[in-house]
């Protein structure tokens, strides 16, 4: 695979209702996927969180990472201990777990088909005007940039793509050179990498 940008917009988006608040999807994959089929390979999602506590719908086919954006949240899987993440704090859990939410937040949210694919998400946080270089993990096949705050550019291999609150940019083939954040002021964003299994 050639390396790409992919400029993602809200226009791009799929929104939909769920019973505590809004689901926003950001990317799917394959293209033309449905969630509601269960049988996507992976999804990137962001979700508002309305009511002070949910139950989350169960995924036994998929691994879950989720992290909230704004506000915290309380998880509990399966009875177990809660533990409590707050903004940019990442959590990996089985999506056929019960799992309980306390908390009104805006989260994120990717979902890993069991044997198919696997990921993780991390945030990049900066307090003011600054230039982030990084590499992908060598074997992801993708990389998607999501910016919940501020504004910045992202660099990769000659292209450019400016990203705004809300915005998204879809990396392909990330690990075959630099990529560049150039930011003007306090920005946090958050990294989905996607490796596909053979």
């Amino acid at each position: 695979m050639e390396p790409h940008l992919i400029h993602l917009t809200k226009a791009d988006y799929a929104v939909s209702q769920w019973s505590g608040g809004t689901t926003t999807q950001i990317a799917i994959a394959p293209q033309g996927a449905q969630y509601g089929d269960r049988d996507f390979l992976w999804r990137l999602s962001s979700a508002t969180v309305d009511l002070a506590e949910s139950d989350f719908t169960p995924l036994p086919d998929y691994h879950r990472l989720i992290a909230p954006l704004k506000g915290e949240m309380i998880l509990t899987h399966d009875g177990g201990v809660p533990v409590t993440l707050e903004p940019c704090q990442v959590q990996a859990f089985d999506g056929g777990a019960a799992t309980h939410s306390v908390g009104k937040c805006v989260d994120f949210n990717l979902m890993l088909r069991k044997g198919k694919c696997t990921g993780r998400i991390y945030p990049i946080e900066t307090a003011a005007a600054q230039t982030v270089t990084f590499t992908a993990s060598p074997k992801a096949d993708e990389l998607l940039l999501y910016c919940a705050e501020g504004e910045g550019t992202v660099s990769f291999c000659s292209e450019t793509v400016r990203l705004r609150p809300g915005e998204a940019v879809r990396v392909q083939a990330p690990s075959s050179g630099l990529l560049t954040l150039d930011v003007p002021e306090r920005a946090v964003l958050m990294a989905a990498e996607i490796q596909t299994l053979t």
